[in-house]
């Protein structure tokens, strides 16, 4: 074995200097069960993955790969089973006489190297690899044979273990959603991996008939009706996770397509000082969340972080004698001490009827996940009017050009007024990749678009792309966010109608941060980039 001194990992780190005995009780105390402790160091933001295969390189002497066009000798897998390479993070990829090369997430696991020795007949050689690399190179070799051109000629796998693959590759790669998409002849599999979709498999037209019935019968969907779109959701464990899926149909001119949106339940319920918020924008938010009434609303497009926010503010608020009610379309996820309402149109229930019934429910916070009409709006801002907190969402630009979207509905400017405590708009962009980040001098450019903002920087941070983030730079999503306080001189400017440019211009005389600001900061942190922040936030 090519491994003799058992040394503990927590001393080779602090060997390196790289974390101190203090920092390994806390993330030792804080990490989940059954969780190693250099999963919990890079969960936790102690060490990057980087760094923790560069120790174990160095100290132990070993090789650190990248399994991404690794050419593998697939018919070693044989010899391991896919629950044993799973549950142990590694994966046999070259024979060497009588050496067995061995791609380990973490070639300190003694255990594991002796099973394998006394299973195979070989001498382990162990050579080190990031968990994502090998988990998705697991999900591909062992899942399905491929030809040359991406196709699954030979579709012999039931329905049931196909979609358990698909669902263990989403969740292996971070997907927010799969898409399967049908054409003439084939069924493409594409993962929506940090906002951005990437053709993953492919299946024969035949595989999705079987496919389409699986997943309806969980989503409880009904498998006759093919050409009226359908939702449904699922609950499942995956790879030790608990995963809601949120189903959607919808005909097309080649057959049904499935969009299967997941909902890691491990990453909801976040706290708000884990949501990326600047510090003076957590203050501000947590001081708003905390009074007894008024409307709060958090603004963005779809996919840009809002449930997740909610989430967190809710669940900050979330005691035992408060009364908490919500009303979504759909409930994405279940809260425990929480009484969540699920829109029903088909039977009426409404948000404008749901809210009524929920305000003789005694509550002391609502939840409305989203304002569409009058109604619900005239609802939610007499709640908030009549000593309830109200937190819900709108589909705006800007968290400044909420207030127009609510004149437009017809809601009186007085209530407007009255029952407005805040609006934060916020859009997601793409983190750096810690692992392959570099730094270089800014363009002239560059200079002038922060400079614009009355902020200077003199260097970037980018990725150069490596095999974690797969060569692309980026890994990881945040949130930027621009909080907007409806103090007196806002309400006054409201009542006299003035224009969304005068009200913009007080509050950046204030230097109140717009989300531009607030994107162009993390840049200057080295946390994302300009064409991320410029690519959702525009100067106004």
């Amino acid at each position: 074995m090519a491994i003799q001194k058992r040394k503990k990992l927590g001393d080779l780190l602090k060997d390196a200097g790289l974390i101190t005995e203090a920092e390994i009780v806390t993330v030792l105390e804080n990490k989940q069960e059954n969780q190693k402790l250099g999963d919990a160091l890079v969960e936790q933001d102690y060490i990057t993955e980087k760094e923790l295969l560069e120790v174990l390189e160095i100290q132990l002497k070993l090789e650190s790969i990248s399994l991404y066009k690794y050419p593998i000798d697939t018919s070693l897998i044989e010899m391991v089973s896919k629950e044993f390479a799973r549950e142990n993070i590694l994966l046999p990829i070259k024979q060497e006489g009588h050496r067995l090369v061995v791609a380990m997430h973490d070639p300190l696991d003694f255990y594991a190297i002796e099973d394998l020795e006394l299973s195979t007949g070989f001498n382990v050689k162990p050579v080190i690899a990031t968990r994502d690399d090998i988990l998705q190179t697991i999900n591909h070799l062992y899942d399905y044979d491929e030809s040359s051109d991406g196709v699954v000629e030979d579709y012999t796998a039931s329905a049931v273990k196909v979609l358990d693959q698909i669902l263990e590759a989403g969740v292996t790669m971070h997907a927010s959603d799969i898409h399967l998409d049908q054409s003439e002849t084939l069924v493409n599999v594409r993962y929506r991996v940090d906002g951005t979709l990437r053709n993953e498999r492919t299946l024969p037209k035949s595989a999705m008939n079987s496919l389409v019935a699986r997943i309806k019968i969980l989503a409880g969907l009904n498998i006759t009706e093919s050409r009226l779109p359908q939702d449904g959701r699922i609950s499942v464990s995956i790879m030790g996770k608990s995963i809601n899926l949120r189903i959607s149909t919808l005909p097309t001119v080649y057959g049904e397509k499935i969009v299967i949106r997941i909902l890691d339940l491990t990453d909801v319920l976040k706290k708000l000082n884990d949501l990326d918020f600047s510090n003076s924008t957590l203050k501000q938010y947590e001081k708003m969340i905390k009074e007894p009434s008024g409307l709060i609303l958090i603004t963005g497009p779809t996919g840009s972080g809002k449930s997740t926010t909610l989430y967190g503010s809710i669940n900050e608020l979330n005691k035992a004698d408060v009364n908490i009610v919500t009303i979504e379309d759909p409930v994405e996820y279940q809260l425990e001490g929480i009484n969540q309402v699920q829109v029903n149109s088909a039977i009426g229930l409404t948000f404008a009827k749901g809210l009524r019934s929920i305000l003789r429910q005694d509550p002391n916070i609502i939840m409305v996940g989203e304002i569409r009409d009058r109604e619900t709006a005239d609802i939610s801002i007499r709640a908030s009017l009549t000593g309830h907190l109200v937190f819900s969402t709108l589909h705006t630009n800007s968290a400044i050009e909420a207030i127009p979207r609510l004149f437009d509905m017809g809601i009186e400017p007085y209530l407007v007024v009255s029952s407005l405590s805040g609006i934060m708009a916020q859009r997601l962009v793409k983190k750096v990749c810690k692992d392959c980040q570099y730094t270089r001098p800014v363009t002239e450019i560059e200079k002038e678009i922060f400079q614009k903002r009355g902020k200077e920087i003199d260097e970037l941070t980018l990725g150069k792309g490596c095999n974690r983030c797969r060569f692309n730079g980026y890994r990881g999503r945040m949130a930027i966010h621009e909080l907007i306080v409806i103090d007196d001189q806002v309400k006054e400017m409201m009542m006299n109608h003035s224009s969304i440019q005068n009200i913009k211009k007080h509050i950046r005389n204030k230097n109140i941060p717009f989300l531009i600001d607030d994107g162009l900061d993390k840049v200057k942190k080295g946390l994302t980039t300009i064409e991320e922040v410029l690519r959702v936030a525009t100067s106004d």
